[in-house]
């Protein structure tokens, strides 16, 4: 696809996937989202764009 929305609460494995897709994929944005406040829980939105 031309472009990629990955939305994840885990950053250390959204890290890995990003990672895997740097080949052929630009990170355009990134946005975390405090969906749980008052916790330590954030979601990362991060916007992939084809290179």
């Amino acid at each position: 696809p031309g472009k990629i929305v990955y939305v994840s609460c885990n950053p250390a494995t959204q890290a890995r996937d990003i990672a895997l897709l740097d080949e052929k994929y630009s990170i355009m944005k990134v946005q975390p989202v405090d969906m749980f406040p008052q916790t330590h829980h954030v979601e990362n939105i991060v916007l992939l764009v084809r290179k």
